[in-house]
């Protein structure tokens, strides 16, 4: 839309609204999955799904969608050390919860908090702020490549002590998209992709879940009861779905087979109830969901406004594929959630909140 018009990109706000029903849809049947264990969370569950993340989500994207853009810029680097604060907070015993060896969030009271949700954010606003202050001068090592490592570099240093590599993955690719749109050369980019994988070797070697993930990756039959367990069972739902899916609440898998059926599992509960159509619908959506806010922020006003975009849109997508993929079998199993479908209030809540400042962008883009 043009310039005089203050209505936002009803396309992409189209796809984001059936994301959010349908996620919710499959959510709704999936956590009943939960109540067939013994010592189920249901009730805390729904609740930090529906009212923390749903409805308080929804509140804050319309609040971020009336907001001027260029109010971010100013607020990057507070946004980014109050992450970074919270993100070392979280690794204190006395304040930091614990749960299955991993200390990520934060409880306040019945609610907990998972403090590297506002650490996604807070680079994606901080190096778009960097970039277009340098500009030009993103094509140099010392202006461009330089922070861009020094960014990545904390990120790394605080997740993986959580430990949450999943989560660095994401913001490594994030960071990657960002710095190719604001001009970086590629030559850096293929320098941080075989740094990644030269890390990704010596984390395997240190870190025995790491290790495990591989070699669950490359053979998914070994060890069955164990480290293969879940990608098996995922397969099993999957294909059990057929071509139209068992329908809606009539998955099997949900019930005592899938570990963590509201959470990173999520997608092959979809995928039994709706089947081969009802899950390439859903990754269509994602598809458009991407292809629809890159389209904004090549129509962008201004650089800031463009890499705010590529980042959050980036983000938001990488993560989908990275837990579909993960659940298919195409990729190593990982511990990310399903972006609008999975549970996780402050994930939600900040992705809900993300696509109001994609929306607020939207009001201005170019014809």
């Amino acid at each position: 839309m043009s310039r005089g018009g203050i209505k936002v990109d009803k396309a992409f706000l189209t796809v984001t609204v059936i994301l959010i029903v349908a996620g919710f849809f499959i959510f709704s049947s999936a956590s009943l999955g939960l109540l067939a264990k013994e010592s189920s969370n249901y009730s805390s569950v729904a609740f930090s799904q529906t009212v923390l993340g749903l409805f308080f989500g929804t509140l804050a994207m319309m609040f971020s969608t009336r907001l001027e853009p260029k109010i971010w810029k100013r607020f990057a680097l507070p946004i980014l050390i109050l992450a970074i604060i919270l993100n070392i907070i979280v690794l204190f015993p006395q304040i930091g919860f614990e749960y299955g060896g991993a200390r990520r969030w934060i409880m306040l009271g019945n609610i907990s908090f998972q403090p590297s949700e506002l650490l996604k954010f807070g680079f994606i606003l901080y190096f778009a702020a960097w970039a277009t202050w340098v500009r030009d001068k993103m094509v140099t090592f010392k202006w461009g490549f330089l922070p861009l490592l020094i960014l990545l570099g904390l990120c790394g240093g605080l997740l993986l002590k959580q430990p949450d590599t999943d989560t660095l993955l994401i913001i490594i690719v994030t960071g990657l998209a960002m710095f190719v749109a604001a001009g970086g050369r590629w030559r850096y980019v293929l320098m941080i992709m075989l740094a990644g994988v030269l890390g990704l070797v010596f984390l395997a070697y240190t870190r025995p879940y790491v290790m495990q993930r591989l070699t669950t990756f490359l053979d998914p039959t070994a060890d069955s009861l164990g480290a293969s367990y879940q990608i098996q069972q995922s397969l099993i739902a999957i294909g059990s779905g057929g071509l139209f899916g068992r329908g809606f609440g009539q998955s099997v898998q949900k019930f005592t087979y899938l570990p963590e059926p509201v959470g990173d599992s999520i997608f092959a509960v979809a995928a039994e109830e709706f089947g081969f159509v009802g899950s390439v619908l859903l990754i269509t959506l994602f598809v458009l969901f991407a292809a629809r806010g890159l389209k904004i922020a090549s129509r962008a006003p201004n650089l800031f406004g463009r890499l705010l975009v590529v980042g959050i849109v980036i983000m938001i997508t990488s993560q989908a594929f990275v837990n579909i993929g993960a659940m298919l079998g195409v990729l190593p199993l990982s511990g990310i959630t399903l972006p609008f479908v999975s549970h996780g209030g402050t994930s939600l809540f900040i992705s809900l909140f993300e696509v109001g400042v994609v929306l607020a962008i939207s009001k201005n883009q170019k014809s």
